[in-house]
């Protein structure tokens, strides 16, 4: 936390295009996505600068330093490829088949005030070196500044020139801190010095392991291919939690997911936190170089079913870690998905440090043998219990793991898992997505003070490109209400700011996007949104200053009614009535989108004749869609006033209210002779057919479920006629009075035998 503010990290595997901005979201400016026309790709890890206001973007064979207080300014660029030479050993192993043989920047880490350590995949052969970051005075020139009401001049303070380069010479192996793969996941902190990484450490991607390098201690790693403590694992997160005001408790806990150690076993997938400590030498005799204080756990993250049967995401996918006050009692929040193939879901769930450490200090995952089951160890448990730091709070005597007895060091090598699961908070996710098109993949929480409390809200990447804005409410009844505050096509948070990185790109969004809620208080009340609050005037950023008492929210309940008094009376005063004309026997679209997704929209229609407005029914003509009402075959009846009415939280107020117009087939004619055009057959009138272009861009406006139904008709159209009307077309009778001739099979002699 620095300044007030939140600095928060969003970088994950999302697809993210250019084209993928809308130029309803441009139009906002609330978005910016970064071009650097550059020959490279992938643009996956992001590393804010705190002490110098930079982000820095890693790629392949490149190396990019923003500016955060101007961020549309031109970067300053490092370009680090591989040699030709290496290229073409690369290529000549077959390890090019999707341009893997580049320099893959898979690692920067502040190093010091004026260094970041950086490494890359080096065409398969990993490499590090150091980055000199900073700033330089330039030509100190000191003018000297005209005298004003009779004050003393001084001297301007010299400028200062951004310095970012290589250093020379300066090169090491990356064996142990960056993957040979691009493709493969891993994570890095550099702590005091020394490099903490889980990563893959050989060239086919066999081996993998958490490393430590740099330094003065000892080189450490994982025992090697050892299922027990890593079996094909997927690195997602790390990051060091202390365990007491004690230094020497401190250690280090990785987040990943791997296979399940048992052929045939369900789920195939499970996720794990595992922890070491810092200080960890490994043993005197056994684990020597290895870590002696390793122990994992399974993360559960299941919602329970009416039989007692619980539905788990077992892929875990991202991780973030919520500060607190007591640095030792952090929020997690992890993103997981489903591994298997019976349906498509994601959920997020969240974990309290107090069940985790619960868990380390549990039972150990016992097994006698292959054909055993695992059960919790019963027998005694060697001192100083396993996992343990040394020179903590419980081994004071104990300087280093080496001095721990053999039998402890053994116990460890046989036992680095725990009995028992970490379950969440609550015993069921924050938030599920079940049967819908996309996966949660990344995560980053941001905690906003609104006018009546403080709210974390969450951003949600998907494997579909978009980012959701969701929230969480607490209800009276003990259980949660799940908001989605809004759902945007693009894709860290400093200074308000949403950075995303991704295979191709860096897009940044702005966290408060108030103005996409209306000029309305009720539709401002109703968005629930923390980050904003009605003026009296808009929907602008909320800020928690008594100077600004007459603003109006409420995030928990959102309540127009109570909250908009006196400014309820202008709801309505914003629709305009509009005419929109259709022709009879032809098709209309009558568009009306809520801006709040809990909305229930509800249509009615004001005839000519009549002084009684009806709700529009759905049937064989008229579809409701999200975006509006579709009416096929229009008739004259259909002409009057359809106003559109959103209803939310008991408030009601109109979205759209216009008059549609049905043209009868001899108006439209006579409109054509009168402007010397040529009349419209009977056919052609009565038989109207949408050209391809006009086709697609309905399917656009429709949502999923009744685009099937659409395409369905306007495929039976355009193969027999119109199904309601019972008309086929000419060329169509004829093809299958064609079909129905009776045909002769015999081969004559001068045709050709197939």
């Amino acid at each position: 936390k620095r300044n007030n503010k939140w600095l928060l990290c969003f970088c994950g595997l999302i697809r993210i295009f250019s084209r993928s901005l809308s130029a309803d979201l441009r139009s906002t400016g609330t978005s910016h996505h970064f071009s650097f026309l550059l020959n490279t790709s992938d643009y996956r890890i992001l590393r804010m600068d705190e002490d110098h206001d930079r982000m820095y973007v890693g790629s392949k064979d490149y190396i990019l330093s923003l500016d955060l207080h101007d961020i549309n300014r031109e970067p300053l660029i490092i370009h680090w490829p591989v040699s030709p030479h290496r290229k073409t050993e690369c290529v000549l192993s077959g390890k090019d088949t999707n341009g893997e043989c580049g320099n893959f920047i898979r690692l920067i880490e502040p190093w010091n005030r004026t260094h970041l350590y950086v490494c890359g995949t080096g065409a398969y052969n990993p490499v590090c070196t150091y980055v000199n970051r900073g700033r330089k005075p330039m030509t100190a020139m000191h003018l000297q500044m005209p005298q004003t009401r009779g004050r003393s001049s001084r001297a301007a303070e010299p400028e200062t020139e951004y310095i970012f380069h290589l250093e020379p010479g300066k090169e090491d192996s990356g064996k142990g801190k960056c993957p040979y793969d691009p493709k493969l996941n891993s994570v890095s902190a550099l702590i005091n010095g020394e490099l903490y990484a889980g990563v893959y450490i050989d060239f086919m991607g066999t081996d993998s392991a958490i490393f430590r390098t740099l330094g003065k201690n000892t080189i450490m790693r994982t025992d090697q291919y050892n299922s027990r403590w890593l079996n094909d694992p997927s690195f997602v997160h790390v990051h060091l939690i202390p365990d007491s005001n004690e230094k020497n408790d401190d250690k280090l806990y990785f987040f990943f997911r791997e296979k399940s150690s048992e052929m045939g076993q369900s789920p195939k997938s499970q996720s794990r936190i595992s922890r070491i400590c810092l200080n960890d030498d490994g043993g005197h005799c056994c684990l020597v170089n290895k870590w002696s204080t390793f122990l994992k756990a399974r993360l559960i993250c299941s919602v329970p079913g009416a039989d007692g049967i619980e539905t788990h995401f077992d892929e875990l996918r991202d991780v973030y870690i919520q500060p607190t006050q007591d640095t030792k009692n952090p929020v997690i929040y992890g993103v997981f998905s489903v591994s298997g193939s019976v349906f498509k879901g994601s959920a997020v769930c969240v974990y309290s440090m107090a069940d985790i450490r619960m868990v380390f200090n549990g039972p150990f995952a016992h097994k006698e043998g292959p054909n055993y089951q695992w059960v919790a160890y019963t027998g005694k448990i060697p001192y100083p219990r396993p996992g343990t730091c040394p020179g903590g709070t419980f081994t004071p005597n104990m300087k280093s793991t080496k001095d721990y007895p053999d039998e402890v060091i053994n116990f460890m090598r046989n036992h680095p898992t725990m009995y028992n699961t970490v379950y969440p908070v609550h015993k069921r996710p924050l938030v599920v997505r079940t049967n819908v098109d996309y996966e949660f993949t990344t995560i980053t929480v941001d905690q906003v003070t609104a006018a009546d409390g403080n709210y974390e809200v969450l951003f949600l990447g998907t494997d579909r490109g978009k980012v959701q804005k969701v929230i969480v409410l607490p209800r009276d009844d003990l259980q949660t209400e799940e908001l989605v505050l809004e759902e945007v096509e693009v894709f860290q948070v400093r200074s308000q700011q949403l950075y995303v990185a991704s295979a191709v790109g860096v897009t940044h969004l702005a966290l408060h996007r108030c103005d996409v809620y209306g000029e309305v208080c009720a539709d401002c009340c109703l968005a629930r949104d923390p980050y904003c609050a009605w003026d009296g005037k808009s929907c602008s950023r909320y800020s928690a200053s008594p100077k600004r008492r007459s603003r109006r929210q409420d995030v928990k309940y959102g309540n127009p009614i109570r909250q908009c008094r006196g400014y309820n009376s202008n709801t309505n005063k914003n629709t305009l009535e509009t005419v929109q004309y259709g022709v009879e026997g032809s098709s209309t679209f009558l568009e009306c989108q809520a801006r709040s997704p809990h909305a229930a929209i509800k249509w009615h229609l004001h005839r000519d004749n009549s002084d009684r407005r009806r709700e529009v029914r759905t049937d064989g003509r008229v579809l409701k869609t999200d975006q509006g009402l579709l009416l096929r075959s229009l008739q004259s009846s259909d002409s009057g006033i359809y106003v559109c009415t959103a209803t939310e939280k008991n408030f009601r107020h109109t979205l759209v209210k216009l008059q549609l117009v049905v043209l009868t087939n001899q108006a439209v004619n006579n409109i054509l002779v009168e402007t010397g055009r040529p009349a419209a057959s009977s056919l052609q009138s009565s038989t109207w057919t949408p050209s391809a272009g006009q086709y697609k861009d309905l399917l656009t406006i429709l949502s999923q479920p009744e685009m099937g139904l659409i395409n369905q008709y306007c495929q039976d159209y355009w193969q027999y006629g119109d199904p309601l009307t019972g008309v086929i077309k000419a060329q169509d009778l004829k093809e299958l009075k064609e079909q129905k001739k009776p045909r002769n099979r015999r081969h004559h002699g001068d045709e050709e035998e197939t």
